[in-house]
């Protein structure tokens, strides 16, 4: 294409080619000639509203601050344990019929802007709520908003899959997973950092501020996601509701290559769930796991910076052999710090054992993350794409509910053998992983 195009500006073309390294002519495979015009800008917003939403994330994060808010307020322990299954599985858990709303807009990115709008109305409650509320009422408030902001995550889940595979060729895909990746790990870096040095702070003007910066970054997210230009495609097989919804679920028995993606996906779930078991016996050798908090926040982020890009470049080459090889490395850290936690080590090499295997695994679940999401994204077109996606995050977000559930049972007994049995199933994961078909290049 002409670097003059009216459509977007010559510094957004520059852009492009450093970031996606397309220097060499423009490479639009699977995406229509009208929509290969588009790239440069497309793949220039998608990066900004991904990359907002994902700091926007780290801000209201399940794990950090919004269980620190509710103990703030003196909600009761229970609700604390329920903010992260809600917030993982309930964007999940009906993404088919959401699969099914969304086959039916021929435009589909407006569906990723109304939920990011949603989700930032959620947030700037929750921080108004801060000041309003305490005790049980606040605890019952926010987990309502959280269920709300997890159905809104659902539906862009389902969107930004689809419109990706319409508007950034298919060997670009991966390394703009990686560019989102790297720039939230550095913005994750920040916080963690921050959190750091406000980690005796316990202020409920800071987590609303946090809070209604984060709301603000959905906000930007969802105009910079509008931005995109989307050109109509199929509405067929979005009009019967819950019942087609329901029979997307024959895909599983239908569709072999689909079904291994599916167990091999809900075998790699470790490389996410593993990790507070990580600070758990961090916490339990080391003490003070407040101030170990803004640590390991700030070494995950430092993960995804530096490993994020090299896995997005691998991806478009090789989107099964990054999950593999991501999935592997997981579970092979979370044996190694099982069998750790059964030795009798010092202290002083605790202290850089723990930040050293929470890194190592942070590298992995990024890859695992990215991996995953290119392979989806590259095995399907149209709306079987949304299929995939939607039957997907169902199936795996009833499996999460339940392992959550499960593993929350089985740390009560031993955290040690909690972890050992996700790495385990992570290295059955990347094992059938290598039995998927090659869809990537």
């Amino acid at each position: 294409m002409n670097r003059d195009d009216p459509r977007h500006p010559a510094w957004m073309e520059s852009l492009y080619e450093r970031l996606a390294e397309d220097d060499e002519g423009r490479v639009c495979k699977e995406i229509s000639d009208e929509a290969c015009v588009q790239t440069p800008g497309n793949f220039f917003h998608t990066l900004v509203s991904n990359t907002l939403s994902n700091l926007a994330d780290k801000l209201a994060s399940a794990k950090t601050t919004l269980p620190w808010l509710m103990l703030q307020l003196g909600a009761p322990a229970w609700m604390i344990s329920l903010l992260v299954p809600i917030r993982e599985s309930g964007s999940m858990l009906p993404q088919m019929l959401i699969g099914a709303l969304v086959r039916r807009q021929p435009v589909r990115k407006w569906v990723w802007v109304g939920g990011g709008v949603v989700q930032g109305v959620c947030l700037m409650l929750i921080g108004w709520l801060v000041f309003v509320l305490e005790g049980l009422a606040a605890g019952y408030a926010i987990l309502t908003l959280v269920v709300l902001f997890s159905l809104a995550r659902g539906a862009c889940s389902v969107a930004f899959k689809d419109v990706q595979g319409k508007t950034i060729p298919k060997t670009r895909r991966g390394r703009l997973s990686g560019w989102i990746s790297a720039i939230s790990g550095l913005a994750a870096l920040c916080v963690g950092l921050a959190l750091g040095t406000m980690q005796d702070s316990g202020s409920i003007l800071l987590y609303g501020v946090l809070l209604l910066g984060a709301a603000l970054l959905w906000f930007v997210s969802a105009w910079s996601f509008s931005r995109i230009v989307e050109f109509p495609g199929a509405t067929e097989g979005g009009a019967n509701g819950v019942t087609e919804a329901l029979a997307r679920l024959a895909i599983l028995r239908d569709d072999l290559p689909f079904r291994r993606f599916v167990i091999a996906r809900a075998l790699a779930m470790g490389s996410g769930l593993a990790a507070p078991f990580y600070v758990a016996l961090a916490r339990d050798d080391l003490g003070s796991a407040m101030s170990l908090l803004g640590l390991f926040i700030a070494v995950e982020g430092l993960a995804g910076l530096v490993s994020s890009p090299v896995w997005g470049r691998w991806a478009d080459r090789s989107s099964r052999q990054v999950f593999a090889t991501a999935c592997g490395l997981a579970a092979v850290l979370s044996i190694a710090v099982a069998l750790w936690s059964w030795l009798p080590m010092p202290s002083s090499a605790a202290l850089w054992f723990y930040p050293l295997a929470f890194f190592g695994l942070g590298i992995a679940h990024a890859g695992v993350r990215l991996g995953r999401k290119t392979y989806m994204v590259d095995m399907a077109q149209g709306n079987k794409r949304t299929d995939y996606v939607a039957v997907s995050n169902s199936v795996v977000g009833v499996l999460l509910l339940g392992t959550g559930l499960l593993g929350a049972l089985a740390a009560m007994v031993s955290v040690e053998a909690t972890i050992l049995l996700l790495g385990l199933a992570g290295l059955l994961g990347a094992a059938l992983s290598l039995r998927w078909k090659e869809v990537s290049g």
